[in-house]
């Protein structure tokens, strides 16, 4: 549920830098036209000052001022002028003697469709081209920096993320390989034991039974183990009796001060479920929940159904989970304990989330104790 929770957030986050950027691509459109539109009134008034100057007569000097002092406070705007024949008779705020690229900015400039028609009279005239301010160019690919910079934001969140699942991943098979080790383990170990005692001449008592039941339980790790990474065939089953037995199996082999209290349902459940990975699951929540009561409480499981689904509660008298940690705790590599893998519950959440579709989550947890919910289908 907190991952679900989490994936949300960062989906929000990502959303949200959508639409701050579509806002500020935007905004800073708007502001790109308005800038141009006023370097074109800019230039309107800049055309007709350079009329004015060429129309002038010396008699008046006010106006005459007026017009040179117009020209020469555009410091910005590149400006070329031509007669009627084409030939350049004024620029500025270009390079001086480099007539091969002032014919080039010309040609830039005609192609964009920024001129002044200045009438002289007589059928005479000349056309005023201009160009983009430096400010305006820069302020052109502002949009462009900005966006590379939220694909290089987008990118860097990308790969965190991408990088923390392959860790988890890697975590999840390390821990895969040591929980195949512990869980053959301890059948082994018997087996070595009655083996021991098979060498013995005069040893007419042979567990056969006992021999028999660790040979099972190595029969029953091997399908559990075969089960992860392929799609286990989901059956409908009771899912009182399939819990039944794991809780009979865990209860022999657990302190005597540990009770399990398995509540019988009215009427029979059935749910899609494998049987064998059903029972590790079931396994691996009593045992986390034994570890939390340091091998004393109660355990208590209800089973009940709604018209989908089937519901399986696993509660404890522990001490509860770490405030804050309820999100990490189905991570691989996640433990509390002084010695442990943190395996068991993050292969618990992959056996039901994605071989059984079903959710496991903490109900509640308190330092009353904890309850695991496990929803599969109906």
């Amino acid at each position: 549920m907190k991952d679900l929770i989490s994936q949300h957030k960062r989906l929000i986050i990502i959303f949200a830098s959508l639409v701050a950027l579509g806002i500020t691509l935007w905004e800073t459109n708007r502001f790109l036209q308005e800038f141009k539109q006023e370097e074109r009134a800019k230039m309107s008034i800049l055309a007709s000052a350079y009329q004015k100057l060429l129309e002038v007569k010396d008699d008046n000097p006010p106006l005459l001022n007026l017009s040179s002092s117009i020209l020469e406070n555009n410091n910005t705007i590149p400006v070329i002028i031509v007669d009627k024949n084409n030939h350049i008779v004024f620029h500025r705020n270009l390079p001086q003697n480099q007539p091969k690229y002032l014919q080039k900015k010309l040609n830039e400039f005609k192609q964009t469709g920024k001129h002044f028609k200045l009438d002289l009279g007589n059928n005479d005239y000349q056309i005023l081209y201009y160009g983009d301010s430096s400010l305006l160019n820069k302020l052109t690919y502002y949009p462009l920096i900005l966006a590379g910079i939220f694909l290089l934001f987008l990118t860097i969140i990308y790969l965190y993320y991408h990088t923390g699942k392959i860790s988890d991943e890697n975590k999840l098979w390390s821990g895969l390989a040591k929980e195949t080790a512990h869980q053959i383990g301890t059948p082994l170990s018997s087996l070595m034991g009655w083996l021991e005692l098979l060498k013995v001449e005069d040893n007419l008592d042979i567990p056969v039974e006992e021999i028999e039941k660790d040979v099972q339980r190595l029969d029953i790790i091997s399908q559990r183990f075969s089960k992860i990474g392929s799609s286990p065939a989901l059956e409908s089953e009771n899912i009182y009796e399939l819990t039944y037995k794991t809780v009979q199996y865990i209860s022999n082999r657990t302190s005597k001060w540990v009770e399990i209290i398995l509540t019988k349902p009215k009427t029979s459940i059935y749910a899609l479920v494998n049987e064998q990975l059903y029972a590790w699951v079931i396994e691996n929540l009593l045992k986390n929940a034994i570890d939390a009561m340091q091998g004393k409480g109660q355990i208590k499981i209800n089973i009940s159904e709604t018209e989908k689904q089937v519901i399986i509660d696993i509660a404890d008298s522990g001490k509860g989970i770490p405030p804050g940690k309820t999100h990490q705790i189905f991570r691989p590599g996640f433990t509390t304990k002084k010695r442990g893998w943190g395996l068991g519950l993050s292969l618990t959440k992959r056996i039901i989330e994605q071989y059984h579709k079903g959710k496991i989550y903490v109900l509640q947890s308190s330092q009353k104790g904890t309850t695991f919910r496990v929803v599969l289908k109906k």
